[in-house]
Formats: structure tokens, C-alpha cells, sequence
């Protein structure tokens, strides 16, 4: 299934006018449709106002209870998959300022208790330095003290103990020389000091043995709720459970390569010492 960059996001409205069309060409209620896929009431009513994305289940249940032929099944699935992905180029970002992107993830993070980053080749914002932080946004011209500031911000999200975290880094993304040597070591230092803290995993999957799979994207999982992926130009965000299973399944699958605890600190350890040398 193919997916139009600028569609992706943007078919709440189109799914929610859809169903209530069916529902009335059924001749059903809203209550008596509830009651053939087991919903509430409310809730057929807010997915026929474009208040809630139903998940694919959701539509696959309307669509059986209103005995939908398999083409029009077929048809009206690909429009939930359209609006339950949602596209974010970086041009956007950057227009509507990179500030309001910030504070997307940060509402992430308050609506949220578990989460897993799989960091391929940078260190997230979470995680990083001032340092580290200024420097993935040098290449973007402007000012983005702001943004700097509230990336900053968000890390205190980290100290919350009711939230639990883990992060999975690649030796690359610990040890890409971002920075001039000694800030490296400085940031190196700090993975291991976060590392620490009671409600945070934190591993690293080294260059070596043999690891028969290959990672294309770094991603970020809240809950089993949302995943979102980043791309060069871009950011997909999912919300189907088929979707976000696939990647808790990827991210299960690099744990299972990944050091922790003392013998990650060791890693990072001697990797801090060969910048500082």
C-alpha cells in the first residue's frame, strides 16, 4: 500500500464522514451499531465527528457490522491507515519554528509512562549536552535559542520516576565525532552518569560478534501507543497497533544485542578515555 507524503495526517475528516455515510445507508443507529462491534455509543459518535482516529480494529468492526463489501472494506482500511500515519517533513518545521516541534515531543512525554528510543546514529535531545544540543542545530539557519532552550527543558522529564526509559544506542551514534574531542568525552560521560538513575535503562549495541540483522531508522516508541520514526527529511509518526507492534518488536530484537548497566558503563567508559587521548 502506497501512501501520499501530503495525505498522510490528513484523512481524519474524510474517514469520519465515510463511516457515518455507511452507518446511514445501513439504515443503523449510531446506538445499535455500537452494540453489533461492542463500543460505546460515545465512542461511534466521536469517530463519526472526526474527534477520535478509530485504529484499524475499530474500522474493520464498523465495517463488519455494516456487512461492507470487500472492496469497499478494502478501501476504507487504506483510509484509516492514511490517517492513523501522519507525515512531518522538516521544511514545515522549520517555517512554523522549531520550538512547536518541542513541544509536541514534550506533550508526548507528559501523556506518556513508558518509552524506548533506538538511537541509530546521534544522540537524542534528551540525553545530550548543551553542547550536543547547539550543534544539531547549527546547520539550520536562524535563531533557535528557543528551540535550544526548550530541548534543554525537556530533559527534566528524565528525573520523574513515575516514567521508565530505555535507550538503545548503536557504538556509532555514541561515538560519531559530532563534537571536537573533549565535548565528546563530556557527553559520552553523561550517558553513563544518566545511566544511573532508577528508572532508566541505557544500553549500547558495540561493533562486534555477529548481529544478523540491519537497523534503517532511529525511532521512538511512547506507551504501545505511537511510534515515530525519523527519516533525513522527515518524521513519520504511526498510531495503528499493527504499526507500533512492528516496532516493539525491532526494539525487543536490538535489546537482546544491547549492554546495560556495569558493562555498559564500561563501554562508554573507554570510549570517553579515547577522545580524551
Amino acid at each position: 500500500m502506497t501512501f501520499e507524503p501530503e495525505a498522510l495526517g490528513q484523512s481524519r475528516a474524510d474517514l469520519a464522514d465515510t463511516l457515518k455515510t455507511l452507518r446511514k445507508r445501513a439504515g443503523i443507529t449510531q446506538t445499535r451499531l455500537a452494540q453489533r462491534c461492542n463500543m460505546s455509543q460515545t465512542k461511534i459518535s466521536n469517530i463519526e465527528g472526526a474527534k477520535l482516529t478509530p485504529t484499524l480494529v475499530d474500522v474493520e468492526l464498523i465495517l463488519r457490522a455494516l456487512d461492507a463489501s470487500p472492496d469497499l472494506v478494502s478501501r476504507v482500511v487504506a483510509l484509516a491507515r492514511s490517517a492513523n500515519t501522519e507525515w512531518q517533513d522538516v521544511w514545515s518545521q522549520r517555517r512554523t519554528g522549531l520550538e512547536k516541534k518541542q513541544n509536541e515531543l514534550a506533550g508526548f512525554e507528559k501523556s506518556s509512562t513508558d518509552f524506548r528510543y533506538f538511537l541509530l546514529s546521534m544522540v537524542t535531545g534528551l540525553l545530550a549536552t548543551p553542547e550536543y544540543v547547539r550543534a544539531s542545530l547549527a546547520h539550520v539557519s536562524g535563531d533557535h535559542s528557543k528551540a535550544i532552550a526548550r530541548k534543554l527543558e525537556r530533559q527534566s522529564v528524565l528525573y520523574d520516576t513515575t516514567k521508565r526509559f530505555t535507550f538503545i544506542l548503536t557504538e556509532q551514534a555514541v561515538r560519531w565525532p559530532f563534537l571536537p574531542a573533549a565535548a565528546m568525552a563530556m557527553q559520552i560521560d553523561r550517558l553513563a552518569s544518566i545511566s544511573l538513575l532508577p528508572n532508566i535503562r541505557l544500553g549500547v549495541i558495540p561493533l562486534g560478534g555477529h548481529i544478523p540483522t540491519g537497523p534503517l531508522n532511529t525511532f521512538t516508541i511512547y506507551d504501545s501507543r505511537i511510534a515515530t520514526v525519523e527519516t533525513q527529511t522527515g518524521a513519520m509518526i504511526f498510531r495503528d497497533h499493527r504499526d507500533v507492534s512492528a516496532y516493539l518488536d525491532e526494539f525487543a530484537l536490538y535489546e537482546g544485542y544491547a549492554a546495560f548497566g556495569e558493562q555498559c558503563r564500561e563501554r562508554l567508559s573507554e570510549w570517553a578515555f579515547r577522545f580524551r587521548s
